[in-house]
């Protein structure tokens, strides 16, 4: 009995070479660098380059108008540290940002569970984010409309509803903060809660399936499972929402400085950060101070955002 090999017949339906060359699609860096060009051109000319300008410039006493200045060291950064306009700012600024976040978080995780669990209607999704979509110097102007103490609607049905107290939201000293702050809560709940949602997809549908079965009620998962399950996008959203919080400029310009008041008023009670260093480079002509400004603004988030995202344990997921 003769034995027959393997490969006898093996061959015969083996597919043969087609003779055509496979393209490579794996290029590597030279490929991925093409791609990647326009948006390092943009971060260059963009944000790096006056970046390290600005830092330059925080050593100079430069004068705007005549772009001009000398190299003055560290004076900048001694002025600012006796400047109490400067400690001053920041405070209000952290109110501001403690009010901002803190509203816009729990509405926006709010109305994002509902979401999920009611309905997933893309004209709900769209219509949240028609506030977002809006211009911050035209929101800034329509509510500063709506809260006119004299014609504001709000403040019309406010008195209609009872409230007689005094409702000057923007030239009230302890009103004109939170005031702000719910302005941009109303502007960004939309698109922050649209991000919530998104994090929400991906929890599997089964751990509500299990609890459910366990008898556990809609506010139980939410505390023990939604909340547990999102806390990288929740970190994300956080240090996303607590640095334009920071930035906050347009509206408190726009809003504190209509019909005829003074940005940053009343008596100075909405000067944030932002304001105060641009009152320094454009009204005071001192861009030199201004960009030391910045430079100390920059390293506070640098300093927030990383002990955020630690105590947030931003990179670890319940989910692994």
């Amino acid at each position: 009995m003769t034995a027959v090999s393997p490969d006898v017949g093996a061959s015969e339906t083996r597919p043969k070479p087609s003779g055509k060359k496979v393209q490579n699609l794996t290029g590597g860096w030279p490929v991925a660098f093409w791609f990647l060009l326009p948006s390092m051109v943009g971060f260059l000319v963009f944000f790096l380059l006056p970046t390290i300008r600005g830092f330059y410039l925080s050593f100079t006493d430069w004068n705007l108008i005549g772009n001009n200045g000398k190299f003055i060291g560290l004076e900048n950064y001694e002025k600012l540290a006796g400047d109490d306009q400067f400690y001053a700012s920041m405070w209000r600024t952290l109110k501001y940002v403690v009010i901002n976040i803190g509203s816009q978080t729990v509405i926006a995780v709010l109305i994002a569970s509902m979401m999920d669990r009611l309905t997933r209607s893309s004209v709900i999704r769209g219509a949240l984010l028609l506030p977002w979509l809006m211009p911050n110097v035209v929101v800034a102007l329509l509510w500063l409309w709506m809260l006119d103490g004299s014609i504001g609607v709000v403040t019309e049905f406010l008195k209609f509803i009872g409230f007689s107290d005094d409702l000057a939201f923007f030239t009230d000293t302890g009103k004109v903060i939170p005031t702000i702050a719910a302005i941009n809560t109303w502007k960004y709940m939309g698109y922050t809660a649209l991000l919530m949602f998104a994090g929400l997809q991906t929890i599997p549908g089964t751990v509500y399936e299990a609890a459910a079965m366990d008898g556990a009620t809609e506010f139980q998962m939410f505390r023990k499972i939604t909340l547990p399950l999102m806390r990288p996008v929740l970190a994300l959203v956080l240090v996303i929402t607590m640095i334009g919080s920071f930035q906050v400029f347009d509206t408190v310009l726009v809003a504190t400085g209509g019909f005829g008041g003074q940005p940053g008023g009343p008596v100075n009670a909405s000067k944030v950060i932002y304001l105060y260093i641009y009152q320094n480079a454009f009204n005071f002509n001192d861009l030199g101070y201004a960009a030391a400004l910045s430079v100390i603004l920059v390293l506070i988030l640098i300093i927030v955002t990383f002990f955020q995202l630690k105590l947030l344990r931003a990179g670890e997921s319940d989910l692994a």
